[in-house]
């Protein structure tokens, strides 16, 4: 079975992407839903009290993502802290998760800050989903209802575009011109060939 990762910066489509390759059969596992699940778990929520403080929880002792979110994307040293509490325990679910699927040709692991996280590194091929800045943007202000300088503040603690694609086995464009589906087809023809080849 191969590894295959899914990334690309806020905006550019990495989920529906990875939801065409779903809708091929091939399994998903979404770290980014994954790591919000994990901020409900007592011994993230207690290293996040550690270092963040009782300001990031609400009166329900709960995390309040939007308080940490303004520290940590305004913030790098504070966000990499984060990601240090946050990648061990995705890293041990996807090795878990990955198990079930012995049996299949590959997997899909969909990551925004697969190269921030250097979690790259174990897996067979990367797939980047690129799309204009501009289209980016307007995608997370509608999706998420944030402010522009929100996204781009965000988008600044993300690798640049440029250097995932360098990084990449291949590209997706999902620029409102070029059709997703032929670009995922093509891309599940090559995997599938590499696999038997192995």
């Amino acid at each position: 079975m191969l590894k295959v990762a899914i990334t690309g910066s806020i905006g550019s489509g990495k989920t529906i992407v990875a939801n065409i390759f779903s809708v091929l059969g091939i399994p998903v596992y979404n770290a980014d839903k994954q790591a919000k699940k994990f901020l409900y778990y007592d011994h993230i929520k207690s290293e996040i009290k550690h270092y963040f403080g009782n300001t990031v929880f609400d009166k329900s002792n709960e995390i309040d993502k939007k308080a940490l979110a303004n520290i940590v994307f305004n913030d790098k040293k504070t966000l990499n802290i984060l990601n240090s509490i946050i990648h061990p325990a995705i890293k041990a679910d996807f090795n878990k998760w990955i198990e079930k699927y012995n049996d299949k040709n590959y997997i899909i692991h969909e990551a925004a800050i697969l190269f921030e996280s250097e979690f790259y590194k174990d897996f067979d091929k990367i797939i980047t989903v690129t799309a204009p800045q501009n289209i980016c943007i307007k995608r997370v202000m509608l999706r998420d209802s944030i402010s522009e300088d929100k996204i781009l503040q965000r988008m600044k603690n993300q690798l640049p575009e440029q250097e995932k694609i360098k990084m990449s086995d291949f590209v997706i464009y999902n620029d409102e011109k070029q059709l997703l589906i032929p670009q995922v087809l093509y891309i599940h023809k090559k995997i599938l060939k590499i696999k038997r080849l192995k």
